[in-house]
């Protein structure tokens, strides 16, 4: 049975782009091990059909992290043999890349964003000129590449002329057995739910004006759930007395127990700003969420996410990152006659938007690579 590793720079345990990429290469006849690390705060790791090894490091996070990080995985995988590497982001390609080359041995680069434009590096110039040298002698010599949209392949195959195959952020059915309901959730029942999810609620993604926008809406609450660079700050927000019993925040929890609380909820927000090309550019894992639970939603008309949802009506958009107009939107969405269209919608943009038609790009791939 030919193997395949498959590298990671999160702790495993939410990340289901990266689980469902192994997956598929498990039905395609691959034996699979998965490399990323473990936190401090990291959930337990369920049992997989598949190998699993999460590196503790002594750093979490700045260049002492990424430095550890790359010199680790760089040892593992000297000490692995694979006919097959997956490289998820750049923080992992230059360990992968080199080992494709020294074993000559088949290399797919997934780029979950375009890494370099997120907001944590435009304040640091140094930092994002080390990422894009290592991304502009790297990305060109790829054969087999692949992103998350049309619009990050479009913006990668412009600049540096390598064809990026799209396999979007498409969740895969979700077994639960049944619904919990409201009150085994410790939810309210008599009130709307509105729901901000994501592994990454961090600045410019429009959370903060979301809390404030509770402001102006009753009968409602806002619930959190996920990790981020803000959640201190939202929890500080949430605290204040105006807006207690309106604003709850959850952490960072399994797929399937998320899910429950996705099915429960009113709107689903995604509300990131067009403050950079990987946000302008973003289709986030939880608009997917939101569609396959039946959740309306209110979203900021980023490029491919208004595409999706002037398609299907599945929702709204906003027109701006006001808490008064985010309110607004929230209030007529809660009390409009499309509510019920745009909940059917929903049904529809599940069925046409499925991961076993997503997955045949991988399957594609696979077979292209094992023909050659």
């Amino acid at each position: 049975m030919p193997k395949a590793i498959v590298s990671v720079i999160n702790d495993l345990v939410t990340d289901q782009r990266v689980h469902k990429t192994c997956m598929v290469l498990r039905e395609q006849g691959f034996e699979i091990t998965l490399v990323g690390r473990v936190l401090k705060n990291s959930l337990p790791l369920d049992k997989r059909p598949y190998q699993t090894h999460r590196m503790k490091l002594w750093f979490e996070k700045g260049v002492a992290f990424y430095a550890e990080f790359t010199i680790r995985l760089f040892f593992f995988l000297r000490k692995k043999k694979a006919s097959l590497l997956v490289a998820n982001d750049l923080d992992t390609l230059l360990p992968n890349y080199y080992f494709s080359k020294r074993r000559k041995c088949a290399l797919v680069y997934d780029s979950h964003e375009i890494f370099c434009e997120v907001p944590e590096l435009q304040q640091t110039p140094l930092k994002k000129k080390i990422w894009e040298s290592l991304e502009k002698t790297i990305v060109p010599k790829l054969t087999y590449c692949i992103t998350v949209n049309q619009s990050i392949a479009n913006w990668f195959t412009q600049k540096y002329k390598t064809s990026f195959k799209v396999v979007r952020n498409i969740p895969d059915k979700i077994s639960v057995g049944r619904i919990k309901t409201r009150t085994e959730l410790n939810l309210p029942t008599d009130k709307r739910i509105i729901l901000l999810q994501g592994a990454g609620i961090n600045v410019q993604r429009g959370a903060e004006e979301a809390v404030d926008a509770m402001h102006y809406i009753d009968n409602a609450i806002l619930l959190i759930i996920g990790g981020g660079d803000v959640i201190c700050l939202l929890e500080k927000m949430a605290a204040e007395e105006s807006l207690k019993g309106k604003v709850f925040l959850l952490p960072k929890m399994k797929p399937e127990e998320l899910y429950q609380y996705t099915c429960n909820a009113d709107i689903g927000l995604s509300l990131d700003k067009a403050t950079n090309i990987n946000y302008q550019y973003s289709l986030p894992n939880k608009l997917f969420d939101y569609i396959y639970a039946g959740v309306p939603v209110l979203a900021s008309p980023l490029k491919e996410i208004k595409s999706f949802i002037d398609r299907y009506k599945v929702g709204i958009c906003i027109e701006e990152h006001d808490a008064k107009h985010i309110a607004g939107k929230i209030n007529y969405m809660l009390t409009s006659a499309d509510y019920a269209v745009w909940k059917a919608n929903t049904k529809i943009a599940a069925q046409e938007n499925s991961w076993e038609k997503e997955k045949q790009v991988w399957i594609d791939l696979i077979k292209e690579i094992k023909d050659k």
